[in-house]
């Protein structure tokens, strides 16, 4: 095998060479190492009394993601009874679940869900609606929930990412929460677990901020609370500039907080912790050809055209979010690493990188405010490998991948002993229209 590798987590190209000879690009590439990598460094998260970490699965659905991350000892945040569903059939037991969801379910639903949380799935109560719902269905003895708090303040890496302020309504507003409790009261229902959701990517230092709040919220409205849930969105760098949150100094401020919250209260608090993005986002790759090269003339752009763009990354349309180039040619030389740019000799231009879809939003080289900004990298030739990085966390589970009736693409596994596996074959076009029906005769 080659020794050649691209970007800060050392993928080996011939692992890319591996799956382009087995089918069409675009495709997924996962990286098992460095998914076991990381569930080892959260279980490791220093702690007072314990820690157990979820995984959100949301960031990535995908099965095999799901077992190789249940098999590494996390647990499963889901945020719909669907993905609960989905988490089962993949062979993971309902009490290593918490469903934290905006769905108030009823009927047959309703029915099955109960009888998941009678079976051990952890109910995380984020709205009066649900509390009536689920807890008169209920037995006594099984009316333990979790319980998600709005605190009226969140942080995220954009706007849509913020969870926890006005303009979000995840959980139970602070202002509800005195008349929610009152009725928990009556329905004799004991909420074991206090959970704060803040946002997704958001500042390190706003996360630490909150430990402090949501500790209080446990020592004035929750005596029962044996567990405390301090969320997700560990901020992620995918990019050469960005720099990720330390985990490890999050866990240490967490754990001095829970120390301090004990000498105080007396009570033993055992912490949760539920990213996605950390665990997975760059675990992943995306394998992409280029198709063509445009340009719009002397006062324009020169436009990188890839055969996979906004239907199987949505994230730079959504989000302005950027992710890492790497170029390879026809043999698998690497003409450009956007992370060891130091490396290539070749003259580097302003370029546009775009994908496949009708919509001119579908661009790589997006920022927040949805303005096409160029990128300095060299110009590809059509046919080389251009692979993208950090799409392991909400790409395949989350873009629309039917649009412009495009085909969902395959995924692989790139496991520690160098083995490629297929995990997600690639969906036909006779798939996409399976369940539509024809008109009926005149």
């Amino acid at each position: 095998m080659k020794t050649t590798t691209i970007g800060p987590n050392r993928l080996p190209v011939e692992a890319v060479q591996n799956c382009l000879r087995r089918g069409k690009t675009p495709f997924y590439l996962y990286d098992q190492g460095l998914i076991r990598k990381r569930c080892r460094l959260l279980q490791e998260m220093p702690n007072a009394f314990g820690v157990f970490p979820r995984y959100a699965m949301k960031a990535n659905s995908t099965r095999a993601i799901l077992q190789e991350i249940h098999a590494a000892g996390v647990g499963i945040d889901a945020s719909s009874f669907n993905e609960v569903r989905r988490a089962e059939m993949a062979g993971i037991p309902l009490e290593n679940m918490l469903l934290t969801t905006q769905e108030a379910p009823f009927g047959e639903d309703l029915d099955t869900l109960v009888t998941s949380i009678e079976q051990g799935l952890r109910y995380n109560i984020c709205s009066q609606t649900q509390l009536e719902n689920i807890a008169v269905r209920l037995a006594p003895e099984k009316r333990r929930f979790s319980i998600r708090v709005h605190p009226g303040v969140g942080s995220g890496e954009s706007v849509t990412r913020n969870t926890g302020d006005k303009y979000s309504c995840f959980g139970v507003h602070l202002s509800d929460l005195p008349a929610l409790l009152s009725r928990a009261h009556e329905l004799g229902v004991v909420f074991d677990q206090v959970h704060v959701h803040i946002g997704s990517g958001g500042d390190p230092a706003v996360w630490e901020e909150n430990i402090d709040r949501e500790l209080g919220f446990v020592e004035t409205y929750f005596p029962q609370a044996t567990r405390v849930n301090f969320g997700g969105g560990f901020k992620e760098a995918r990019m050469p500039h960005e720099t990720a949150a330390d985990v490890y100094k999050l866990g240490q401020t967490a754990k001095k907080k829970v120390e301090e919250f004990y000498e105080k209260t007396g009570r033993k608090l055992t912490t949760e912790v539920e990213p996605g993005n950390f665990l997975v986002a760059n675990s992943g790759y995306l394998v992409t050809r280029v198709a063509d090269i445009k340009q719009t003339g002397d006062q324009g752009f020169t436009f990188i055209l890839l055969d996979g763009g906004m239907e199987v990354n949505l994230r730079p349309l959504l989000y302005g979010a950027q992710h890492p180039f790497y170029i390879l040619d026809e043999h698998g030389t690497v003409r450009f690493d956007e992370f060891h740019t130091d490396q290539h000799c070749e003259e580097r231009e302003d370029l546009i990188v775009v994908g496949r879809c009708c919509e001119s939003g579908d661009s790589y080289t997006l920022q927040d405010d949805h303005a096409i900004v160029p990128r300095s990298m060299i110009r590809p030739r059509v046919g080389d490998t251009c692979i993208v990085g950090g799409v392991g966390a909400y790409c395949s589970s989350m873009t629309p991948f039917n649009y412009n009736s495009h085909e969902q693409i395959s995924e692989y596994l790139l496991t520690e002993r160098g083995e490629c596996h297929c995990i997600r074959s690639r969906q036909r076009l006779e798939q996409i229209v399976q369940n539509e029906h024809s008109l009926p005769p005149a």
